[in-house]
């Protein structure tokens, strides 16, 4: 087996996991820098994926099953969101070519996001994987998982007698997780998008880990583990909740002005406070986990709400009580606005399908 995206906490863990599965006899581990954490027994080999290299790479292993778990939304280190995308879009590129010419693959599996759904207006209440996107990413980690998901598809189609998984995981989160909504949630207040409160939910790391074993296995059926899947926890948060139960303050602004704000994020450290970003903080998104349940066979340890009660346990507390952000968002949301009504909500508009 070989996996890529080692030197991040997330990559370590499976590389980690993975070695203790009986059926696994070797892992090498591949990422551009030497990992900063142990990779148990696994063989690691310092390579970008974003260079013609790799191809050897993969042919010295004789891997019969690639992970790719390079696609994502936060640099490492000191990186730019340029270098980011190249990894993304281009990595994956030259680890397709490679695996296409490998006559050993049997099987790939590719970390992708539910943020190829986009966030938009008109969305449907739920998503499910074969929904079309009513708004397509126009930028950020978006725009980078809808190309990676079309170039997987290209390999599927030229290469059929490889197995592929595509998981399209919500947003991560858990004491260790690094995603721009980790980072959005660690902020010391959280701008918002004023008349709006959308609704969100959340993926363990945890589970990550464990549905990506399950993922990288031989299959007992023909169909089971082949296919796109979306995961995440049961169940729903309105950003509301979240920032009641991280005890942080919100300031709704209106959306001219997040989009400022969301310069200001950048400028602190948040790479891809994108566009994007904001339209999920503004609309939300919701996903049908129907199919990882039936066909994939798997069932989150971690509903939505319990993945966040881990992810604030980890941030300590916040500025202020839960409490007294409770009644605070109660009162803004009691606010009547120009022509005699209260602040319209998205769950007004939509409904939650739980609170």
């Amino acid at each position: 087996m070989l996996v890529t995206g080692v030197a991040r906490p997330l990559g370590g863990r499976f590389v980690r996991r993975i070695l203790r599965d009986p059926e696994v006899d070797r892992v090498v581990a591949v990422d551009a820098v030497p990992p900063g954490h142990h990779l148990g027994g696994a063989e690691f080999v310092q390579a970008d994926i974003r260079q013609p290299g790799i191809a050897r790479v993969l042919a010295e292993a004789g891997a019969d099953t690639v992970v790719h778990l390079d696609v994502t939304g936060t640099p490492l280190g000191s990186g730019s969101r340029a270098t980011l995308k190249e990894t993304n879009v281009i990595g994956t590129m030259q680890l397709l070519g490679a695996c296409q010419k490998s006559p050993n693959i049997r099987r790939l599996v590719v970390k992708s996001s539910t943020n190829v759904y986009g966030s938009a207006p008109r969305d449907p209440a739920v998503f499910t994987e074969t929904t079309p996107p009513k708004s397509l990413p126009s930028g950020g980690f978006a725009k980078d998982t809808v190309e990676v998901e079309g170039y997987v598809r290209g390999f599927a189609r030229r290469r059929p007698d490889v197995a592929v998984c595509v998981l399209r995981f919500a947003n991560i989160l858990g004491p260790a997780a690094d995603s721009p909504l980790a980072s959005y949630f660690s902020l010391p207040v959280l701008p918002t998008v004023f008349g709006y409160d959308p609704r969100l939910q959340f993926v363990h790391e945890d589970d990550v880990i464990e549905v990506l074993r399950i993922g990288s296995h031989e299959p007992r059926r023909s169909t089971l583990n082949s296919g796109t899947f979306n995961i995440a926890g049961d169940g729903v948060l309105l950003l509301s909740q979240c920032a009641r139960r991280l005890g942080r303050p919100t300031v709704p602004l209106l959306l001219p002005a997040v989009t400022w704000a969301g310069s200001l994020v950048r400028t602190l450290g948040m790479t891809d406070f994108s566009p994007e970003q904001i339209r999920l903080l503004t609309h939300g998104r919701v996903v049908s986990t129907d199919q990882m349940r039936e066909t994939l066979g798997f069932t989150p340890k971690y509903s939505t709400a319990e993945t966040f009660a881990d992810f604030v346990r980890s941030r300590g507390p916040g500025l202020l009580p839960p409490e007294t952000v409770a009644r605070a968002v109660d009162r803004i949301a009691a606010l009547p606005v120009p022509g005699g009504s209260h602040l319209p909500t998205q769950s007004a508009n939509r409904g939650a399908l739980q609170r």
